[in-house]
């Protein structure tokens, strides 16, 4: 049996690239402190408690599993908190990241899927991101992601640790058979926070801004099915199997919907009204970011078969009404 290394593999993403690992044949380890994920989503392989900044504990796992590559999704990842809390950021997300790879370079596990992220571009407004666009990120989220990929460029030099970069967009929808979902606690996501407002769980969704250069004045923002997503981390393994070295993939569809052409989808198929009022813009907020995802494309063979806007919600909608970690 072959194992995976899956670090937040009880979180939202985590979760579903653990379902699609089991399905291409691996078996996945999810390694998660539980402070954001739920136990109840480990449901495809072993699970080990621990925390990233925990060496001994890591070095237990990887003696216990043998994982033949590391799949790496815990982070601290709300922007909000990022930008008054910077010390907690660089702390978890780069100082585990770092102990974890070194971790894995002493284990010999030198194949790394990393889960970045398109706030590492920063403030680009109105163009089409790839992944040699400029790297400007504006907290410390965005920073501590950029900083792993330097700290995993420079393993790859001094370690032979071969590595997939993702850098990814807006992840929205849900595990179709249920199994798994989005469950934020806070949350923060546009398409959960709408249907929270849907089932009457929060006050109305706020828009904030009608007056941006774009067709109805809202921002657009390009999603992805987060099944696509998992999807092209498990090719990213495979690629990284059959020796084609490290490489660097954003993963979007290239075009983007506005927040107003989400509440008015959901309301199309949820058949229910989207109770929404109409805020101040929020500073920071671009009027368009979108991703390039040609190389994905071309390179690993990836194409995101469930990312649109209808499937996105209907997949959220239905987890939404069934599914929950919370007890």
């Amino acid at each position: 049996m072959t194992h995976i290394l899956v670090t937040g593999g009880a979180g939202y993403i985590g979760s579903h690239a653990c379902k699609a690992l089991a399905q291409a044949g691996y078996v996945p380890v999810t390694y998660d402190n539980l402070s954001t994920g739920w136990q109840d989503a480990v449901k495809f392989g072993p699970f080990e408690q621990g925390d990233l900044r925990d060496r001994a504990r890591l070095d237990e796992v990887f003696a216990k599993y043998h994982p033949q590559a590391v799949m790496h999704f815990a982070a601290l990842s709300q922007v909000g908190e990022a930008m008054s809390e910077p010390g907690r950021y660089w702390a978890n997300n780069v100082m585990g990241s770092l102990t974890l790879i070194e971790a894995a370079v002493a284990a010999d596990c030198l194949n790394f899927v990393f889960s970045s992220t398109c706030a590492t571009y920063g403030d680009q407004d109105n163009v089409v991101l790839d992944e040699n666009s400029a790297q400007y990120p504006l907290n410390a989220y965005g920073a501590s992601k950029r900083a792993i990929e330097d700290i995993l460029r420079d393993f790859g030099a001094s370690h032979g640790l071969n590595h997939v970069i993702f850098r990814y967009f807006n992840v929205a929808g849900a595990d179709p058979d249920g199994e798994v979902g989005e469950f934020h606690r806070p949350e923060t996501h546009l398409i959960p926070l709408m249907l929270d407002a849907i089932d009457g769980k929060r006050d109305a969704l706020t828009v904030f801004g009608t007056d941006y250069d774009t067709p109805d004045g809202t921002c657009i923002r390009d999603y992805v099915h987060v099944c696509d997503l998992v999807d092209a981390h498990v090719l990213g393994l495979e690629w990284l199997k059959s020796g084609k070295g490290s490489r660097v993939f954003n993963l979007g569809t290239g075009s983007g919907f506005s927040v107003m052409e989400v509440i008015e989808k959901s309301q199309a198929v949820t058949n229910r009204a989207v109770p929404h009022s109409i805020g101040n813009r929020r500073a920071g907020d671009c009027t368009r970011l979108v991703s390039g995802s040609d190389r994905a494309r071309d390179e690993l063979g990836w194409n995101a078969k469930r990312s649109t806007l209808e499937t996105m919600i209907a997949d959220a909608w239905r987890w939404h009404q069934n599914g929950s970690y919370e007890k």
